[in-house]
């Protein structure tokens, strides 16, 4: 007998976390609903649930620091990455036009992604949710007059909702990148060709170190399609710095890695996995 995969999410059916869910582990699993981050490091180190979706940043929007620092804290592993493309529709109770709609509630990041069509429509108070599928739920549950999410497609059609204004998103092209994480050291059932990696460094107290480990890769002609600082919590004013790190070679990737040692005070490969292909034409739904 075959146990379902237990997948930690933020947010609940018919939010992206879902969705991304299940294209990366199908349809057959048990999700674990959390309506905030700090909810699944826990669930994943304890045991509690195979693998975790989290979104990491947004094309518009930027990157979801708070989520890097999660995942050096509780010493997760990065087993593959999604990109997603974000449609964001306003959504409310049957019969409701834009004139109808008093306030939109939805997560801070999709009220963000959609702030031009917001600044049409300046009667509209927006509110900031937990998530965006659990509000589509909500207005449904309580038959909430006048207010509208900011959802997908799938959560309009879960929680049968009328869709008021399509694609409401600044820009058509909009991602959001999610990881796909585990517990430190065990593995997931899904492999790849691993062909990327997510790195954690620190580098030494003097002139140049920067440039030293951005030269190291540059010579193996390594791409680095990421990098961002992130302050060190109990050292104020120091920053450790967050890669991203695309090769061929696996060996030469290794290699790459030992040279970075000798050049930084400390190296964490926070995962290593299989580039994820965007593909521009793909719905949210």
């Amino acid at each position: 007998m075959n146990l379902k995969s237990k997948i930690a999410i933020q947010g609940i059916r018919g939010s992206f976390h879902h969705q991304v869910a299940s294209q990366y582990f199908g349809e057959d699993i048990v999700l674990n609903e959390c309506l905030s981050f700090v909810e699944i490091p826990e669930l994943i180190n304890q045991g509690l649930v195979d693998g975790a979706v989290m979104a990491i940043e947004n094309s518009l929007a930027g990157s979801i620091l708070p989520n890097y620092a999660l995942i050096d804290e509780y010493n997760l592993q990065i087993k593959g990455e999604v990109h997603l493309p974000i449609h964001h529709h306003l959504m409310g109770l049957e019969n409701q036009t834009i004139s109808d709609i008093r306030e939109v509630w939805s997560h801070p990041m999709a009220i963000l992604q959609c702030r031009k069509f917001f600044r049409a429509h300046p009667h509209i108070k927006l509110v900031e949710e937990s998530d965006t599928a659990e509000v589509a739920k909500r207005i449904q549950e309580q038959q909430l007059e006048g207010i509208a999410a900011i959802a997908s497609k799938k959560a309009a059609s879960i929680y049968k909702l009328n869709i008021i204004e399509n694609k409401i998103q600044t820009r058509e092209q909009n991602y959001t990148r999610f990881f796909i994480l585990k517990k430190k050291g065990e593995t997931l059932n899904k492999t790849h060709l691993v062909n990327k990696a997510s790195i954690r460094f620190v580098t030494k107290h003097q002139t140049g170190s920067l440039v030293d480990v951005l030269t190291v890769f540059s010579k193996l002609n390594m791409s680095l399609s990421k990098i961002q600082s992130l302050p060190i919590i109990d050292k104020p004013w120091n920053y450790a710095f967050f890669a991203d790190v695309i090769f061929e070679d696996h060996e030469l990737f290794k290699k790459a890695i030992e040279s970075v040692r000798e050049k930084t005070s400390d190296v964490k490969i926070l995962g290593e996995y299989e580039q994820s292909k965007r593909k521009h034409h793909v719905e949210s739904k």
